[in-house]
């Protein structure tokens, strides 16, 4: 079992922000559309795509306003569970010893975890549940 069994492309960028209503209007003006807007506690994500490519943004951690500014790169998971048993068992560098959920994204939540990839970027194993 290896977890690129369990991938099946990119889902999304994360990018945290300072100023939501700002980064919606800036992607919308390169016409991206707002496919989601949720809370995660009191913080708003939302979730902007144009064609195959979706930026997740979001208030409430820390931002980097230099070059390096983007959080994570989160791959499409079909099966989460054995994504994270194969990742375990290739020794990838887990950041999470389980799997996460944020039960209000999307209709009816998301599974994830993340691993660090060699230049320290963190990369999302996620799942959306139907």
């Amino acid at each position: 079992m290896a977890v690129q069994e369990f991938i099946t492309g990119i889902q999304h960028v994360g990018i945290p922000t300072a100023d939501l209503e700002q980064t919606m209007a800036f992607y919308q003006s390169l016409g991206f559309e707002r496919t989601g807007l949720f809370h995660n506690g009191e913080n708003r994500c939302a979730f902007m795509r144009l064609g195959n490519l979706t930026i997740e943004t979001w208030e409430g951690d820390p931002t980097n306003p230099t070059a390096g500014a983007i959080n994570h790169i989160s791959l499409n998971t079909t099966d989460v569970e054995k994504a994270f048993a194969a990742a375990k068992q290739q020794g990838l560098h887990l950041v999470n010893t389980e799997i996460q959920s944020i039960p209000s994204f999307w209709d009816k939540g998301i599974r994830f975890f993340n691993i660090l990839g060699p230049n320290h970027e963190t990369i999302e194993f996620c799942e959306i549940l139907n």
